[in-house]
């Protein structure tokens, strides 16, 4: 039983599922589940009046896709002492649940547009979340380079048309870079805002987990805050890859070679759906 949904969509009940297996959010069956399963971002209080009582021998599962900098709640070990399973962005997690779908990898091989793009950076930014401190590298690095920002924040241009993730793949698409800044630095959360730009074609200028390594695609495929002192030091780097067409170019090449052996692990794993590998994760531990 789903306790709650991630941030209260409906129920995604996926292909693949075992028979004897049934996904319900209908909270007056939470008594008889053999499993529940908690959106642990909406609880932020912990452990309160609105969490029930534990039954003998059910199982709890943590669910999360948001980073535990931003919801202190899934790194404190008592309210995590409550579950048994966890099914967040961790790579170590019971169930890892990534960002990449195993369906990405033909988006990946194909760019939404044929060709060189020709404009330079673009951003989306579309909360004001910041424990990265994104907006203030954002607002730095804007003072050496130009940059078109589209986002609800640090917006300076405005979308044609908004038709959500297809207008954000067309628009970056025209771009050589586009700053993929995770709102929050945690390991493994790497998020659609460095696949988006590898899918659309563009370069990501990646700010975020300090495994990025670990998710991406190919060899020399994003270019890592990381590796400069300062965001004016970036700016010059990408300045000069945008007056070099070899140069930039090696930044492309990973889409005719074999993907990296981890990256093609993380799409092995996606291709079988989350909550499938859930119910196989219930019945082994509910067969003792």
């Amino acid at each position: 039983m789903f306790f709650d949904t991630l941030w209260g969509a409906p129920l995604e009940i996926p292909e693949g599922l075992a028979d004897d297996f049934h996904l319900t959010t209908n909270r007056w069956r939470f008594a008889e589940a053999d499993a529940v399963v908690f959106h642990i971002p909406e609880w932020r209080y912990g452990i309160g009046a609105n969490m029930p009582k534990k039954p003998h021998g059910q199982i709890w599962v943590a669910w999360s896709m948001e980073c535990e900098e931003n919801y202190p709640l899934l790194r404190d070990g008592d309210f995590m002492g409550h579950f048994d399973v966890t099914m967040t962005y961790h790579l170590d997690a019971d169930i890892p649940v990534i960002y990449v779908d195993s369906g990405f990898d033909k988006s990946f091989r194909t760019p939404v547009h044929s060709g060189m793009p020709n404009a330079l950076v673009a951003a989306f930014i579309s909360s004001d979340c910041n424990r990265s401190g994104r907006q203030e590298y954002f607002k730095e690095l804007a003072r050496w380079l130009p940059i078109d920002s589209y986002g609800k924040y640090l917006r300076n241009k405005l979308l044609p048309r908004d038709l959500g993730a297809i207008s954000k793949l067309e628009t970056i698409s025209r771009y050589k870079f586009t700053l993929a800044f995770e709102n929050a630095c945690g390991r493994d959360y790497v998020t659609e805002k460095f696949y988006d730009p590898l899918i659309a074609g563009s370069v990501p200028v990646y700010l975020g987990a300090p495994n990025i390594d670990a998710f991406a695609p190919g060899k020399q495929c994003f270019i890592d805050t990381r590796d400069f002192a300062d965001p004016k030091s970036l700016a010059g780097h990408i300045l000069r890859l945008a007056s070099d067409s070899t140069a930039y170019s090696a930044y492309r090449v990973w889409k005719t070679e074999p993907y990296r052996e981890a990256f093609r692990d993380l799409l092995t794993l996606q291709r079988t759906h989350p909550f499938v590998r859930l119910c196989d994760c219930v019945r082994k531990r509910l067969a003792g």
